[in-house]
């Protein structure tokens, strides 16, 4: 299922969500590039709409293509948070015709070796808690740390944890800094000041590109979309509108 907003002529941006959330969690960001932009937020496989399907990189991967070609004219910047951001490098590397630009949050750190210990780790998390719990203390969570339509737009989508555990194993023990350089389009880098593992990752992913900018949000966290929604949204709107005009030098 998608959620679709803003004019049809607009520049596609097409948004994917991060691990155990849904489509929904981008509403308030959505709301504020609408007026511009076409607009298209997704479920991947194991979250949502299409928590009944496994997650995997291929159908993910696959589901990304399908909103680009039906949605977005074939064609879109695609932003990712966490998941999401891994999700699109993976588009990005093997589909760089149908990615005019991407936008990545919450992603720049190859999941191996020492930073492979904390994915595991949530992996275990999300797959092993009992549901009912860890479910009370999420919307717990967003209902205290967030205003209340933040908190709603993610609660109205629910929470995926068994779909993240599967998504973030996947993740796991992978090397998408070449899938990144092997894209070679824009690159904008979306972090939270908080985000202190994702930001330690910045200056390799940025050196791995041609083209690519960063933008650190002051006292935002992991979740900075959600954290600073304003902020993030003016990032991406200032991107998007500096990209090289469709079909000149500067585009693939």
């Amino acid at each position: 299922m998608l959620e679709i907003d803003g004019p049809p002529n607009g520049p596609p941006i097409v948004f994917l969500h991060g691990t155990r959330l849904s489509r929904t969690m981008w509403r308030p960001v959505m709301r504020r590039l609408a007026g511009s932009y076409r607009v298209i937020a997704l479920d991947l496989p194991g979250h949502g709409s299409r928590s009944d399907v496994p997650f995997a990189i291929d159908a993910a991967v696959a589901s990304v293509v399908s909103a680009v070609d039906e949605q977005g004219g074939g064609r879109a910047t695609l932003v990712g948070l966490s998941l999401g951001g891994y999700v699109a490098m993976d588009v990005a590397a093997r589909h760089p015709e149908r990615v005019r630009a991407l936008v990545l949050s919450g992603a720049s750190q190859d999941p191996v070796g020492f930073w492979s210990i904390g994915f595991r780790a949530l992996a275990f998390i999300l797959g092993r808690s009992p549901l009912r719990p860890l479910d009370v203390v999420n919307r717990w969570f967003f209902r205290l740390r967030y205003p209340s339509d933040v908190a709603r737009a993610v609660h109205d989508g629910g929470f995926w944890s068994r779909g993240g555990a599967v998504a973030v194993n996947s993740l796991t023990g992978r090397r998408f800094l070449p899938l990144l350089a092997a894209y070679g389009g824009p690159v904008l880098l979306i972090n939270g000041e908080l985000d202190i593992v994702f930001r330690a990752g910045e200056r390799r992913f940025l050196g791995a590109v041609r083209n690519g900018r960063r933008v650190v949000v002051p006292w935002a966290t992991h979740l900075v979309s959600l954290d600073r929604p304003d902020a993030f949204a003016a990032a991406v709107r200032t991107f998007v509108r500096d990209l090289p005009a469709e079909g000149s030098s500067g585009s693939r």
